[in-house]
């Protein structure tokens, strides 16, 4: 595939702002790891070589304590099992990821009651929560789940922005005028409660709340592209594919949108960013996803609820202030590099 010169020196402009390019590595990485998390953050064993064969739990279907010599039928507990193989001393071993609690599992003991601080020996690295549940196997999938939705949300809000920003801006007139009255209308709509007569109707899942914030979301983006698509429907390129035959839709999507992509891009990151700190104050709220699901905005509420337990809000707030910085950085880069005055030629 090739780029062509201006592409490249796009590219080139964005490589060169280390901290867009750097953030962009972390976060690409860190979305990375999160998708693999059961691989680093499970209760389930990587590996299981027990009298000369190899179990793969972790994307496998349940093993259960009897496979092992165990006396039980449900699921294997991978790290008792662990300390019961190094007492037989019979060559069997379990291998178990660097964190061997998943983000559901209520860790509690005899003698006390949760949460519970941060123990190397455990290998709870920073605590756990209120009932038990490790803060890391929290944070890590409560990540995963965030950055999903945001980038779901994103591209729904796009996908709709995008293709009525650019009519409204096409055809103007009265398709214009009628879309500018509907916006207008929707943008007055107090989200909040919509949030909340849904939440009192029926408990609020991942693709309800996607749909709910969708609905709202688009507006934003309709406005930028619309206003664009206007300027972009006089240049000669526009009035020379409509000189040859091609129609409106094909003027739109294949000459029009690519035109204004170093536009759409620039916003994206900090889209990103709006997705996850509206997910996060929703669960905040308590009316976000339900319980259990791994969520930064639960930790959070537990956190300011328990302030003795500081290593949980904490580590939410570094967990959240790194994300977001990180993602602005990206977006500052990404605005810099697309920058139509930095690769302008004036004649």
């Amino acid at each position: 595939m090739k780029f062509n010169p201006l592409t490249i020196k796009q590219f080139a402009r964005f490589r060169s702002i280390k901290r867009g390019y750097y953030s962009f590595i972390l976060m690409g990485a860190a979305i990375l790891l999160s998708l693999c998390a059961e691989l680093l953050v499970n209760n389930r064993a990587l590996v299981v070589h027990y009298e000369g064969r190899y179990f793969f739990p972790t994307y496998t279907r349940i093993i259960p304590g009897a496979v092992f010599g165990l006396d039980y039928a449900y699921e294997t507990n991978y790290r008792e099992l662990q300390q019961v193989f190094k007492k037989e001393g019979r060559g069997n071993w379990v291998l178990l990821p660097p964190v061997p609690y998943n983000a559901f599992e209520n860790d509690l003991k005899e003698d006390s009651y949760p949460p519970f601080p941060p123990s190397w020996e455990q290998k709870h690295y920073l605590g756990t929560d209120t009932v038990g549940r490790d803060l890391v196997a929290r944070l890590v999938y409560g990540f995963r789940i965030a950055i999903i939705f945001s980038l779901l949300l994103l591209a729904a809000n796009y996908i709709i922005g995008v293709s009525v920003g650019s009519a409204m801006g096409y055809w103007g007139g009265l398709f214009d005028l009628i879309f500018q009255r509907i916006i207008e209308i929707w943008s007055n709509v107090p989200f909040l409660y919509v949030i909340i007569i849904v939440s009192s109707i029926v408990a609020p899942n991942f693709m309800t709340l996607i749909l709910i914030m969708a609905f709202f979301g688009w507006i934003g983006i309709t406005w930028t592209i619309r206003t664009v698509t206007y300027k972009e429907r006089a240049r000669e390129y526009v009035l020379a594919a409509r000189t040859l035959g091609a129609g409106s839709l094909r003027i739109i999507f294949r000459h029009i949108i690519p035109n204004t992509i170093a536009i759409i891009v620039t916003f994206v990151p900090f889209s990103v960013s709006g997705g996850i700190v509206a997910l996060t104050s929703l669960d905040y709220l308590g009316f976000g996803l339900p319980p259990p699901t791994p969520s930064w905005g639960e930790l959070l509420s537990q956190g300011w609820a328990n302030l003795d337990a500081w290593w949980i809000v904490s580590s939410v707030i570094a967990s959240m202030t790194l994300t977001l910085i990180a993602v602005t950085f990206i977006g500052e880069a990404i605005r810099e590099a697309f920058d139509p005055k930095m690769h302008t030629t004036y004649e």
